[in-house]
């Protein structure tokens, strides 16, 4: 078994002050790891009495065409500069499943799935977007950094009734070189259409994020999680 499969790996865990009343699940980006995004937690002030846990998991380290064949942390692979092309279907269903796993964990430890957000940047927001979708019980939201709707043909048949309704949050750069901003707002756009609630936020910059961004995401979470 390969060692460094997201299952084999403790995900860093940021424990909630006071009683644990709520989970946020974040996934990072092709290339980085669970630490990414770790240090954007006490930036988005959030009030203490939400009791919010952050999980950041590892993903498991793989061949990534788009970069050579190169191993390196990534949720599924890239094999074309379009996203949309050539999708990795076996392993982006394979990452689904194991945020579904994450999710379960959080309610096995008494957390509502209503009070569960699930979180991503790039890879890692295509990932929540498509497993959060999907999941059979109702979560608190979903969030989307910089990313787009992987296998969207697939979200009608394989969608849950049960997150029909769950707020989506999908923030862009204008100025992304990686996924650009086309491809998230097509994803809005699909999403939209399909009946869900879709918040949209751009911003004057690369594939990244930045201090609005931050506040714009903990107000949310504060909205939602209250």
């Amino acid at each position: 078994m390969n060692d460094t499969a997201p299952q084999q790996e403790t995900p860093v865990i940021i424990e909630a002050v006071g009683v644990h009343r709520a989970s946020v699940i974040w996934l990072h980006g092709l290339g980085a790891d669970g630490h990414d995004f770790e240090p954007i937690v006490p930036e988005m002030n959030l009030e203490p009495a939400l009791g919010a846990r952050f999980i950041f998991p590892h993903a498991p380290k793989r061949p990534v065409t788009i970069n050579g064949g190169m191993e390196m942390r990534a949720w599924y692979d890239v094999r074309s500069p379009d996203l949309t092309q050539m999708e990795d279907a076996a392993a982006i269903a394979e990452s689904g499943r194991f945020l579904h796993a994450l999710i379960d964990t959080e309610i096995a430890q008494g957390i509502p799935s209503n009070k569960i957000v699930v979180a991503g940047f790039s890879q890692g927001g295509a990932v929540a977007l498509y497993g959060g979708l999907r999941y059979s019980q109702p979560l608190a939201g979903i969030l989307g950094l910089s990313c787009y709707l992987p296998l969207a043909d697939t979200l009608a048949a394989e969608a849950s009734p049960a997150n029909q309704e769950t707020p989506i949050l999908l923030q862009h750069g204008r100025e992304d070189p990686i996924i650009p901003m086309g491809h998230g707002q097509a994803s809005r756009d699909q999403l939209q259409e399909a009946g869900y609630d879709v918040i949209w936020h751009d911003y004057p910059m690369p594939h990244s994020v930045c201090m609005e961004e931050i506040a714009e995401i903990g107000e949310w979470l504060g909205r939602l999680l209250a």
